[in-house]
This record gives C-alpha cells, structure tokens and sequence, in this order.
C-alpha cells in the first residue's frame, strides 16, 4: 500500500472514556517502567532495551492491521509510555542530561514532529489519520510525547519541589483548563488534543510515583509489581467492558 492511500481509522474516537484510559496508561507506564528498570534492578538501559522491543512488535502490528482494534492500539500505547519511562530515565540519569535538558531537547523533538507531519500531510488532527504516513507520524509523536511526560513530571516533582500529589494538582488543573477551552472556545482541536495528551503523561508519571516512591519522599510505598496489576485490570475493564468507535465514526468494536 503506498504511504497516501487512505484506509479505515484505526485510532480511537476522543472520549471521556479515551482519557481515562490514557491517564491509567501513562501511570502504568511508570510503574510498569520502574518495576522493570529498578525493582528487577535491570537498570535503566536495559529496560529501555526491553521495551523498545516491545513497542516496535506493537506499532508494527498496529500499522500493519487493517482495522481498529482497542486492545492492540492500548497495548501500544502501554508500550509507548513503559519505554518513555526507561527512555527518559535513563537520559535524565545515566546521562546527565538532567531533568531541564532533558525536557527541552524532547519538546524540540516533539514540536519538530508535529510541525514535519502539518508541513507534509497539511494536518495532525486525529480523524484525519487515514494513511500509512500519517499513522507514522502519529506514533512517533506519541513516543516522543510520552518520554517528554516523564522527564516533565520529574522535574516537576522533585526539582521544582512540588512533590507527587502537587505535580499531580498542576497537571490535573492543566488538563481542566484544556478542557473548559474545548467547550467554550475555538482553539484548534487539534491544538488542544495534543496538548492535552502531552499533560496526561507528566500526570501519570507523578501519579505513579506518588503509588510507588518510599513514604519518606512523598509516596505511599506500595509494591511496584501489584500497583501495575491494578492499573492493568483497569485498563483491561476499559477496554474490553466498554464499546469503542474509531476516530471519524467508523464502526463500534470492543
């Protein structure tokens, strides 16, 4: 298939229930990505190695499937935001690069992104991912969406000194204020939804942290592995107890 042939839509239609699936995702991804990195003490470098696999074999299959289909598009998005954690960890950490470095250089390549995939294909909004081109430019802004989540939520945590539960109000009220612009004014849609999926990352990292850190830095303590089971049970009633329609009106899956 050539890379401008249109196909059906096979990412979501933007809902109420898209967004709590997506901030259950992003805070599975730090604890998932944490369980991985440090509970197994296989470090950062090699859980970005672990998921990188797994999210290459996940947006493979996604691009190549013919359809849409909720439980492959979550899992990529899973896949996404557990290598985002690795990813932004690992750079912000074992590299130095440090939590303002690494925000600033993944939010040029984010803007970069969206403005490569507007100047090629004249738009980035969601019902209009019809093509294989367009697919690519979506993951690859997701991936570099997700690992500048988690960089941001750090920084915002620790080195603004807001700890988990105020990065997570900032955040929370962020995501409000989008919201109320999506009703009431007429701010590009697309503008707004990309934005609004970028805060729910940093939300979903401190979140996690908040789960997961010792109680002495702000968390409650709890086991890695059994809050990640939870938020997987989440997402799975999510998606599998609830019927979903792709982006552009396709029709309900579940």
């Amino acid at each position: 298939m050539h890379p401008h042939d249109k196909h059906a839509s096979k990412v979501p239609e933007v809902t109420l229930l898209f967004w709590v699936t997506k901030i259950l995702a992003t805070t599975l991804g730090e604890t998932g990505g944490d369980a991985v990195s440090m509970s197994m003490q296989l470090g950062y470098l090699v859980g970005t190695g672990i998921f990188a696999v797994i999210f290459a074999v996940a947006v493979t299959t996604q691009i190549r499937a013919t359809r849409f289909h909720p439980s492959l598009y979550w899992l990529t998005v899973i896949a996404t935001t557990t290598l985002g954690t690795t990813l932004a960890d690992f750079a912000d950490r074992s590299l130095g690069i440090g939590y303002a470095g690494g925000v600033a250089l993944l939010l040029t390549l984010l803007l970069g992104s969206l403005f490569a995939w507007h100047a090629r294909l004249g738009s980035v909004a969601v019902d209009a991912i019809t093509s294989l081109q367009a697919e690519g430019f979506y993951w690859v802004t997701i991936m570099f969406s997700q690992t500048l989540g988690t960089a941001l939520g750090d920084w915002t945590a620790d080195n603004a000194g807001l700890g988990y539960l105020g990065g997570a109000v900032i955040f929370g009220t962020a995501l409000m204020m989008l919201a109320a612009a999506y009703a009431w004014t007429r701010i590009s849609r697309a503008a707004l939804f990309w934005t609004a999926f970028i805060l729910t990352r940093p939300l979903g990292a401190v979140l996690g942290d908040f789960l997961d850190k010792p109680i002495d830095h702000g968390g409650l303590a709890l086991s890695r592995y059994s809050a990640s089971l939870v938020l997987l049970a989440a997402i799975a009633l999510c998606v599998f107890g609830f019927r979903h329609r792709a982006a552009g009106g396709s029709r309900a899956v579940r």
